[in-house]
């Protein structure tokens, strides 16, 4: 199972991203960007937000319930950010390559969602009473007691010869 592994490869897309949208302008600095680039980095800082939320629940073991409502908001916010990317890759210069490498990982990101949110999966084992007393499922010579006990006869306990 993926450990905040969507995490770390949205981080490295948030990276190249940052850098191909800064490459862009340099590229360009008699031009100012336009303005639709400037939406990148709130949509970039919301995706990075949800992302980081969704791995804090998880390292604290929270409930099913709660991650996949964590990891449906990030797989939203990052289609959002992929579709801006998609959308305006001409005018603020972003690589191919980013946006070939944010797809593969949202394609990631849905899979682990699915499987975090898929109620099929492994389930706890529910307690037995045998789970709640604490008593020993066999019995042998190191868990009954000599003397005077169930197991003893006339010639000592068979247990432990």
């Amino acid at each position: 199972m993926m450990k905040g592994g969507f995490a770390v490869s949205l981080g490295v897309a948030l990276v190249a991203l940052g850098m191909g949208v800064h490459a862009a302008s340099a590229q360009a600095p008699a031009l100012p960007p336009p303005s639709v680039c400037g939406q990148f980095q709130p949509l970039s800082a919301d995706t990075q937000q949800k992302a980081s939320l969704a791995q804090v629940a998880m390292k604290a073991r929270a409930d099913r319930k709660q991650i996949c409502a964590l990891l449906n908001t990030f797989v939203i916010a990052e289609s959002k950010l992929i579709k801006f990317l998609v959308d305006n890759k001409t005018w603020c210069g972003v690589p191919d390559q980013v946006v070939t490498v944010s797809q593969a990982n949202h394609e990631k990101s849905m899979k682990f969602r699915d499987l975090a949110c898929n109620d099929n999966g492994p389930k706890p084992k529910v307690p037995t009473l045998s789970d709640a007393i604490r008593t020993p499922s066999v019995d042998s010579a190191t868990n009954t007691k000599t003397g005077r006990g169930t197991f003893d006869t006339l010639t000592g306990n068979p247990l432990g010869k």
